[in-house]
């Protein structure tokens, strides 16, 4: 690690130190910046250690657009753009980010692209000048590209008998079907065998743009001199994106599938109907599942499980929402004698949780932990200014950081059991088995 890192280093831990405190101490300021050519940010200002993260998200932008026979094409280009802009190829561009401590990535998910820049202070115009190269002028070069590929089908190379990997692309191909949920966001080795320059190219021109860009900033930065840096990095992009339009999708739920692998344990993930995040049963819904599985060691699921028989490491449960489709999921690993059981007491929770709801006493547990830990996101500049993005995201309003623990101990009895009574659907799960699984499966 050299010096400057190191320096970013330490400055990162300081501000975990100082934020955690602050955040407890008071509220949140968030601010809209509005640059003078239009650009929107949100930003929280801590001037306590000199750094800056920016998070963006070019929304509708994902892994569903890339058509059947490109799949791994916005997952391609996420890998690509900082791999030599404008004048810089990749050793330069890579180079210059390394000597001045500058960190930037991208990432593509099935719904949008994202990407993460960090920097010293002293550094942020070079910073931003990057941005702007890697989204407005990347080059693709052949050797980038090649080098890029070559990655890409190592790692379906692995995914081939990853058991989580195996689990996870038959689980969204079973419940999404014909739908671009169902497809794989790395591709598979022949459409990524295919992917060239022309291909990203296309993919940034109609991907990046204003219109569907939202930005969170955190850090030493004021308002007046983010604004200059907005236009900056974003003001070449295009009006408006040009991406195909993803149709809502209902998740058709129900049955097991079992993949047979000749491996000592079986991974298991389960699905059922989710709850939409602007749903005003939200709430009630996150606590209840808090308690079902998404507690840790504090969950229903792994006192059954774990604690009280030893069958699994770590079993869990989580509302996974996309933008055109909501699920509540789960998943177990354990070894192949055991997935029955494991899946019997896990089918019994939900049975139980429908059925019966969860006490005063889980409850009050549950929120007190929600509440107290939820300080704990603010003790980073990246959570910061990714939280931002989430938040315009999903329309939560600028106040949300000062609203969300109210919206939590707002939550009563009879909302989480009236909730947990018309949301669990024991009856109608998918679960999807990989491994060698002894016994009879049920849920």
């Amino acid at each position: 690690m050299n010096q400057l890192m190191k320096q970013v280093a330490g400055i990162a831990v300081a501000s975990m130190t100082i934020l955690g405190m602050a955040s407890a101490a008071q509220a949140v300021e968030v601010k809209e910046v509005v640059s003078e050519g239009g650009i929107r940010a949100w930003l929280i200002e801590d001037h306590m250690n000199p750094l800056m993260t920016m998070d963006i998200a070019f929304t509708g932008a994902g892994a569903a657009t890339d058509p059947a026979d490109k799949m791994g094409l916005a997952n391609m280009v996420s890998g690509l753009i900082d791999e030599g802009a404008g004048a810089m190829d990749s050793q330069t561009f890579r180079g210059e980010m390394e000597n001045r401590s500058i960190s930037l990535s991208f990432d593509a998910g099935r719904d949008d692209f994202s990407g993460s820049l960090t920097t010293l202070t002293r550094e942020r115009e070079t910073a931003i000048d990057l941005l702007r190269l890697a989204l407005s002028e990347p080059r693709f070069d052949d050797e980038a590209v090649e080098r890029i590929r070559s990655q890409i089908v190592s790692g379906l190379k692995r995914a081939e008998n990853d058991p989580g990997d195996i689990a996870s692309r038959t689980f969204f191909k079973s419940i999404f079907g014909g739908h671009p949920y169902a497809r794989p966001v790395s591709g598979n080795f022949e459409t990524v065998a295919g992917l060239n320059a022309n291909d990203f190219r296309n993919f940034v021109g109609q991907a990046f743009a204003k219109d569907n860009l939202i930005i969170g900033v955190a850090g030493d930065i004021t308002a007046e001199e983010l604004g200059p840096l907005l236009d900056e990095a974003f003001g070449s992009l295009p009006d408006h994106s040009d991406l195909p339009v993803i149709a809502d999708v209902t998740p058709k739920f129900g049955g097991i599938d079992v993949v047979d692998q000749d491996i000592p344990q079986s991974q298991a993930i389960w699905g059922q109907k989710g709850i939409e995040r602007k749903d005003p049963d939200f709430y009630p819904a996150y606590v209840m599942n808090y308690i079902l599985g998404g507690g840790g060691f504090s969950s229903r699921l792994t006192e059954e499980v774990r604690e009280k028989r030893g069958l699994a490491y770590g079993v869990y449960s989580y509302l996974a929402n996309l933008d055109h489709a909501v699920m509540m999921m789960g998943g177990v690993a354990t070894r192949n004698d055991a997935i029955g059981q494991s899946l019997s007491l896990v089918s019994a929770e939900w049975t139980k949780m429908k059925e019966k709801g969860v006490s005063q006493e889980e409850l009050d547990n549950a929120k007190s932990y929600l509440t107290g830990a939820y300080p704990l996101r603010f003790t980073s500049l990246g959570n910061l200014s990714g939280m931002l993005v989430g938040m315009q995201k999903d329309d939560l309003g600028m106040d949300f950081l000062d609203r969300r623990n109210s919206l939590v101990d707002a939550v009563t009895l009879d909302d989480v059991n009236r909730v947990a009574a018309e949301l669990m659907d024991p009856a109608n799960v998918t679960v999807t088995v990989v491994g060698k699984p002894e016994g009879k499966l049920a849920f």
